[in-house]
């Protein structure tokens, strides 16, 4: 049992740094920067990746090494509408964490315009974060089975 609230505890802590990592990263990238903020901003976008990794792997852990059967998640609809957004989420990361990277490179004060894209994925994946607790909760509540 212990094991079990250990796994969940770091499963939260670990959403909700990443929460926190996007919600900075939507405060501090703006229009227009310098390298050295990009930098600062990919360091920031480092710490979201690793606990992102975190959260998918406590989160396989709890799906199918403790806790509820496999199939308690595995046949509820809202479990996998928790599962895609997460992955969406991954998948829109990729862009932004990309453009701080290549745009990091050079000169720390030199200017660099972020494009409107780049701020747009950044407000759509803090989007879909803020949905995904409330999945998890309906789920936990067997909303779906």
């Amino acid at each position: 049992m212990n094991e079990l609230i250990f796994i969940r505890y770091i499963h939260f802590i670990s959403f909700m740094v990443v929460f926190a990592m996007v919600f900075a990263e939507s405060r501090l990238v703006h229009e227009n920067m310098t390298r050295a903020d990009l930098r600062r901003v990919f360091k920031i976008d480092g710490i979201y990746g690793l606990f992102a990794l975190i959260v998918l792997g406590a989160g396989l852990y709890l799906w199918f090494g403790t806790g509820k059967p496999a199939d308690y998640y595995s046949n509820n609809p809202i479990f996998w509408i928790k599962v895609i957004l997460f992955l969406i989420v991954g998948i829109l990361s990729i862009w932004p964490t990309m453009f701080f990277y290549k745009q990091g490179k050079g000169h720390s004060d030199e200017p660099v315009i972020v494009p409107r894209r780049i701020r747009f994925i950044i407000r759509v994946e803090l989007t879909l974060l803020v949905i995904i607790p409330l999945l998890a909760t309906l789920m936990a509540q067997g909303v779906g089975l």
